[in-house]
């Protein structure tokens, strides 16, 4: 994250590929009050650095304490990697029986097996059946064989999953299927801390986490501002910003996870309808007033491409913004007035 500032370049290191720069710096301790009545907290969770920017004003500290310890409880729960999780269980079942889930695990399959029929398939939570093909943190990374790479892209489909709303469970029907909410789940948490938030009489916040924020209202006499990541530059090189009330923009790129083989990059956004990375963009990134459908969206535009991405963003009454192979830029309408262009991004580089 960076501090606010007139320059785009200026501010710590940020690791996301949407950074917020009005809030404090990473390096800040877990709570810093701000001159423009502002507080801003730290924490972790979800595998993710969050920071909540909200009113100083009575109650802050309690519902910033309420916000993380829901979001602890939300990876408890939805984490496909902790082993005594719900959603762990349901991927043990695959093949047998049905499984009884928590309300939040079920209101959130529910929510991706529809964006999965929105998307065309190019978002869909049944992925995790391509787990251990692919590694890209292996310092001698593989390209996993052609026929491995089929076998197991034949188990990924989100219409077999099967929700019984009745009993609250659910099934997968087939061994080796497993899913993996690491596309939405970051999304679905920040819209439940919205709630919070709004609940406990917050009227103007701002929450990011895992690449992602979520706004609400203004900060003081000002609109929220963000800026958005060159996929191809350094961690402090923003090629646009824009001002966002209450939404939530999301980036998705291919410079998080990846590794080159024979100069081709490979990246951690998989095709789930191939079982092989993303061909033709380098980041998309979506704003929606809906925090979960921004998360999956953006994931889906990577995977669908400049022109069927942005359709479908449209359709589903989203904008999103897109850097193509060659670093060029095109977005939905309804962005081209709001995007300040700092400098093109660029055609080439890490």
């Amino acid at each position: 994250m960076r501090h606010s500032t007139e320059g785009a370049r200026a501010g710590p290191a940020a690791a996301a590929a949407v950074a917020v720069l009005t809030v404090a710096a990473a390096t800040l301790p877990a709570c810093r009050r701000s001159a423009d009545e502002f507080r801003t907290f730290h924490g972790e969770a979800m595998s993710t650095r969050w920071e909540v920017v909200i009113e100083d004003r009575p109650g802050a500290e309690e519902a910033a304490a309420a916000v993380f310890s829901r979001l602890v409880a939300l990876e408890r729960e939805l984490s496909e990697w902790r082993t005594g999780s719900p959603l762990s269980a349901v991927n043990r079942a695959a093949g047998g029986a049905a499984v009884e889930v928590p309300a939040d695990l079920f209101r959130l399959l529910e929510r991706s097996r529809e964006l999965g029929q929105a998307t065309d398939g190019a978002f869909d939570v049944t992925w995790a059946a391509l787990w251990g093909l692919w590694d890209f943190r292996s310092p001698a990374p593989r390209v996993p064989d052609a026929a491995e790479v089929a076998a197991r892209a034949a188990l990924v489909d989100y219409r077999r999953i099967e929700l019984d709303a009745d009993g609250r469970t659910v099934r997968l029907p087939a061994a080796g299927m497993m899913m993996g909410l690491g596309g939405i789940a970051k999304g679905y948490a920040l819209d439940r801390v919205a709630e919070m938030l709004t609940g406990a009489g917050f009227r103007d916040f701002l929450v990011t986490g895992g690449g992602q924020v979520l706004s609400r209202g203004r900060r003081g006499d000002r609109a929220w501002r963000v800026g958005i990541r060159d996929p191809r530059g350094g961690p402090e090189e923003f090629f646009a910003r824009l001002e966002i009330g209450d939404a939530s923009l999301s980036t998705s790129a291919d410079n998080e996870s990846f590794f080159v083989v024979d100069g081709v990059r490979y990246h951690h956004v998989l095709d789930p309808r191939t079982g092989w990375p993303s061909r033709g963009l380098r980041s998309a990134t979506v704003m929606a007033a809906d925090a979960t459908l921004a998360d999956a969206l953006s994931t889906a535009v990577m995977v669908l491409g400049r022109e069927r991405g942005l359709e479908v963003a449209r359709r589903l009454d989203a904008e999103a913004l897109v850097v193509d192979a060659r670093g060029r830029v095109a977005m939905t309408s309804g962005l081209e007035t709001r995007i300040e262009r700092l400098w093109p991004p660029r055609e080439a580089g890490r």
